[in-house]
């Protein structure tokens, strides 16, 4: 099954700029056929995904950078995100409790509840860490 780049961007880790990935994972989403509900529902997890790298991996260092690329795999759309920040501690990406009432922390958990398989890593070099989110869309 051949995949299709159908976006690559580069942007930096700042959230005034998070507005360019929405319009662009809007209409990615579109191109590849997915109905409005999912293009805004795949909205909400990649901009919560590029949110955590900048609040968490980055730590709000905004120098930093985020590469997002979305391919087409014909039955499922796939969402990459890299970045250059120091190794995130794997063991402690996870949703917080949802009776725990207060406001932020929930991105970990749209992301879940909305894509069918997420994968987390480091990159080679000891610098830099990966998402991969994968969503069925047949």
């Amino acid at each position: 099954m051949n995949s299709e780049l159908l976006l690559k961007m580069h942007l930096p880790a700042r959230p005034e700029r998070l507005c360019l990935v929405r319009v662009a994972v809007k209409r990615a989403a579109e191109l590849a056929g997915c109905n409005s509900d999912l293009a805004d529902q795949l909205v909400i997890a990649v901009n919560e995904a590029c949110m955590n790298i900048i609040e968490h991996a980055y730590k709000r260092d905004y120098s930093g950078e985020i590469i997002l690329e979305i391919l087409n795999n014909d039955d499922y759309l796939l969402f990459r995100l890299l970045d250059q920040a120091e190794p995130v501690d794997l063991d402690t990406v996870r949703p917080r409790d949802l009776d725990d009432l207060r406001p932020g922390g929930l991105g970990t958990h749209f992301i879940r509840e909305i894509m069918d398989e997420c994968v987390m890593g480091h990159l080679e070099g000891g610098k830099g860490n990966y998402l991969e989110m994968k969503k069925i869309i047949s």
